[in-house]
């Protein structure tokens, strides 16, 4: 009797490992790369984390964007903080976002958006995501849903994040 009930929790102590391991896996956010691959824009002790909430840049780099403002270079966790800063009247130039796909940055207004998939949104509950390649985008919506539109209208769907917090 000794023996089996050994054998059982031996057997519950491997199997709950096992799934351990197996979940953070699968509970790894979809925004998220090694640091390695993750390019970060701006300078200083803080380079790594959102100019506008604070938030790591590495674990949300998938939606992240960047601009140069009065020559110094911002790199945001998602277009909801871009658009928090240019919402205060700014111009911000060379607006770029990263590349799904590649993970590079790239020009916003050369940018497929997919607004609205499946996959987890960075400060907001409607994702963003963005692509250099209209194929790349076409993908990722047949497996994950959305809708494809440009920055400019991605640009609108966030702006409706912040009517929520207006009143």
């Amino acid at each position: 009797m000794f023996k089996i009930v050994s054998v059982i929790i031996v057997g519950l102590f491997i199997l709950g490992c096992s799934s351990q391991n197996s979940m953070n896996v699968s509970n790894a956010m979809f925004q998220s790369v090694n640091k390695e691959d993750a390019t970060l824009v701006q300078e200083g002790e803080k380079k790594g984390y959102c100019a506008r909430c604070g938030m790591d840049l590495v674990k949300f780099y998938k939606t992240s964007h960047a601009a140069t403002f009065d020559g110094k270079n911002y790199q945001y966790c998602s277009i909801h903080c871009l658009e928090e800063h240019l919402g205060e009247g700014i111009e911000l130039k060379n607006p770029k976002v990263v590349d799904v796909a590649s993970l590079k940055f790239i020009d916003v207004n050369k940018a497929y958006y997919v607004v609205g998939s499946s996959k987890r949104g960075t400060m907001t509950k409607v994702s963003k995501y963005a692509f250099l390649n209209e194929a790349d985008a076409k993908k990722f919506q047949a497996e994950f849903g959305g809708e494809i539109m440009d920055f400019n209208k991605a640009r609108e769907k966030a702006k409706e994040d912040f009517k929520h917090y207006k009143n």
